[in-house]
């Protein structure tokens, strides 16, 4: 089955849990990559889907072994081991890496929906990412919004500050990434 065949039989049968129109661009997913600190080792990636910014990770000279997938999808999570057997595919929800996987990352990447999930939903995945973060470390995440995906109260609470990147128009529908930081005292 094809990338885009499989993310179209997925989007019909799983709408919420897909939450796109077409898999990303190879402009989204290469400046999603283009995010990660030079100095980055470990990753973890939330929402891998066809797993098209996870290659461009593994171009970056992410080391298969420390890179740390978190799907829900069973047919995503399929694919992702067929693609990528040297890579550690956990069937988890993102808040699950608080538990389960690594106790450090220096960047998580982000395809999830979070435009679409509650304040509780959104304050477990944040949560956890940063609890595995180190004190330099990245949240990277896309969005199809017009505002930061992550609610205010909530960037708030975690003590959160972000960079936004220029539209990207390649991409259906067009995206915007943030990059969200501890803030610096």
């Amino acid at each position: 089955m094809t990338e885009f065949n499989a993310f179209a039989a997925q989007l019909l049968r799983r709408p919420r849990q897909v939450s796109a129109l077409a898999p990303s661009s190879p402009s989204l997913c290469q400046l999603m990559a283009s995010q990660l600190p030079r100095w980055a080792r470990w990753v973890a990636e939330f929402g891998p889907g066809t797993c098209n910014i996870t290659r461009e990770i593994l171009k970056l000279g992410i080391a298969p072994a420390d890179l740390f997938l978190y799907e829900l999808n069973p047919v995503f999570c399929r694919m992702l081991r067929d693609r990528h057997p040297e890579v550690t595919v956990f069937d988890e929800p993102a808040e699950k890496l608080a538990s389960v996987g690594p106790q450090h990352v220096d960047a998580v990447v982000s395809g999830l929906p979070l435009l679409s999930m509650t304040s509780s939903q959104q304050e477990a995945i944040l949560s956890a990412a940063f609890s595995r973060l180190g004190p330099d470390g990245v949240y990277i995440q896309f969005t199809y919004g017009l505002f930061s995906p992550v609610r205010s109260n909530i960037a708030e609470s975690l003590g959160l500050e972000f960079t936004r990147s220029p539209r990207v128009w390649r991409n259906l529908p067009p995206a915007v990434v943030y990059v969200y930081r501890r803030r610096r005292n």
